[in-house]
């Protein structure tokens, strides 16, 4: 198995009003994302180039939206990157820019 392009631990996943893990990961592999729950259960996942990942207008820096196999999904990421060495979630933006690059489609 290649080593993941994009890995992310510690995101809090919700559906709508609904929180399905508060420590879930994200991860994008062999030009698939995958949201798992922090069992490392699968909760969706498609390939990257049917992916949409944005960042909402209405929210704060550390949240992205992937939208999967019709499914709209909040991540809440970090609002930064932490430290080298230091554990916690990749910022957002990061999130969107690793799917964008993995699908193959600039900016």
């Amino acid at each position: 198995m290649a080593e993941p392009e994009f890995t992310a631990t510690g995101v809090r996943i919700g559906k709508r009003l609904r929180s399905l893990t508060r420590a879930g990961q994200v991860r994008i592999s062999d030009g698939r994302l995958e949201l798992l729950t922090s069992y490392g259960s699968e909760i969706d996942s498609a390939p990257v180039q049917a992916v949409r990942a944005s960042k909402p207008w209405f929210a704060a820096d550390d949240r992205a939206l992937a939208d999967l196999n019709g499914n709209r999904y909040l991540l809440t990421l970090g609002d930064h990157d932490p430290a080298p060495g230091e554990p916690g979630p990749p910022a957002a933006r990061r999130f969107i820019e690793a799917v964008r690059r993995a699908a193959g489609r600039s900016g």
